[in-house]
């Protein structure tokens, strides 16, 4: 299970924190990640972290965001600072790993984030 928190409204400058738990038994976590979805557009990445905290940013958030993970939590966050508009979108996190049997890609429910000018 993937439960996200911490979307929301604010204007633009402004900062907004990003946390998404896994849960479950039996499994190891690869790779976690953010992506997002504007209204009428494609799926795109924001930022993916590694177990070994290897980290991947895209261009467009590249000095405004951070993400940062807690192994032990199987938790990923996602610091966004200085947001503008253009950063609203459907935010969904994503898990790639491995139970004993097979792999999984999985996504969370996806969470709301506004910033008004």
């Amino acid at each position: 299970q993937i439960v996200e928190s911490g979307g929301g409204s604010v204007q633009s400058g402004g900062s907004l924190r990003l946390s998404c738990a896994v849960s479950g038994t039996f499994f190891d976590i690869d790779v976690m990640g953010w992506y997002r979805q504007p209204a009428g557009k494609q799926r795109e990445l924001v930022a993916t972290i590694t177990t070994g905290g290897t980290t991947n940013y895209a261009d467009y958030v590249q000095g405004r965001f951070t993400i940062s993970g807690d192994n032990a939590k199987n938790t990923v966050y996602l610091q966004m600072n200085s947001l503008k508009p253009e950063d609203t979108a459907v935010y969904y996190c994503n898990v790639k790993g491995r139970t004993v049997s097979t792999r999984f890609d999985s996504w969370g429910q996806g969470t709301q984030v506004t910033v008004s000018s």
